[in-house]
């Protein structure tokens, strides 16, 4: 398995217009397409302003095809055309679980 974790800074105060506009229409799409995410988080102590998402892949080949199927969805290009702006930032990671973890 492939993890996706993903940090978001959002623009300050616009916190709550993201969230909404991410559960309205990114949601929906990455749910189709990729599945249940499994976790997101938005940072309560530490660097304030930030969302984190997790979302598993089978592997980087699973990953490729998920995101160039999500991509072709017109849905797509219209939750990023509505949230533009909204995000200042982002940093990504691609981790593999280890022999133990409860995320296989």
């Amino acid at each position: 398995m492939i993890v996706d974790i993903r940090t978001y800074d959002i623009v300050p105060r616009k916190m709550k217009t993201y969230l909404s506009l991410f559960e309205e229409y990114a949601l929906p799409v990455l749910r189709e397409y990729i599945g249940e995410p499994l976790g997101y988080f938005v940072v309560e102590h530490g660097p304030l302003n930030q969302v984190v998402h997790m979302w598993g892949y089978e592997s980087l080949g699973d990953l490729e095809q998920k995101r160039q199927a999500r991509e072709a969805d017109p849905r797509w290009d219209e939750y990023l055309s509505k949230s533009e702006g909204l995000v200042a930032g982002q940093n990504n990671k691609l981790c593999r679980p280890t022999d133990w973890s409860s995320v296989k």
